[in-house]
């Protein structure tokens, strides 16, 4: 039987999740490289695609093992899939949408996906920006989001690891001619801050 009470109740049982789900934590993931550690927060909320792409692959210890080849001073700094002989490791599974229109910004520090030329082809390959990078984000005039680099993510912890990395000398394998480190810089591992 219903009392006065019940639509305050049955209100609160409906709000109580959707408040939980709300102040759900950021997931926190670390890249762990041959230089030291960075810790990255994802943003689910504004890139919800992305990020499961990513942690999926994270998941399959996809980027365990590869390196960073494109050091870019001043811009950016790229990894994913490559090893330090240059070869690619397959991607298994299939591009994304691109969810670069979602109010985030190519700056320094934030972590964004790399793509071909058509907007939905990101895949495992991503980006560190080493500084604000506004030529990066989509155009003004983007309805259809087919323009720009999905922001995903930002840099929380070792931004001095990044800055470590971007100092040093380029010029060795890769997909990038001369950007790829001389002495290749490995990402040991790529982990969820609650792996072991």
């Amino acid at each position: 039987m219903f009392t006065l009470r019940s639509p305050f109740i049955l209100a609160f049982s409906i709000l109580v999740p959707a408040f939980a789900q709300a102040q759900m934590p950021a997931p926190v993931i670390w890249i762990q490289t041959s230089l030291g550690d960075i810790a990255v927060e994802l943003n689910q909320e504004k890139a919800p695609i992305t990020v499961a792409n990513f942690l999926r692959y994270v998941g399959e210890k996809h980027f365990d093992g590869t390196v960073i080849y494109r050091v870019e001073h001043g811009f950016v700094l790229q990894l994913g899939s490559y090893d330090a002989a240059g070869n690619r490791r397959p991607s298994p599974h299939d591009a994304i949408a691109l969810e670069a229109n979602n109010g985030l910004k190519n700056l320094r520090g934030s972590i964004s996906m790399a793509r071909n030329d058509e907007p939905a082809s990101a895949t495992t390959e991503f980006f560190i920006n080493l500084a604000d990078n506004p030529a990066l984000d989509p155009l003004p005039t983007d309805t259809e989001n087919k323009t720009g680099y999905a922001v995903f993510g930002r840099v929380i912890s070792g931004i001095e690891i990044v800055d470590k990395i971007a100092a040093v000398p380029v010029g060795g394998n890769g997909p990038f001619p001369g950007k790829g480190p001389v002495t290749p810089i490995t990402i040991n591992r790529i982990a969820t801050a609650s792996q072991p």
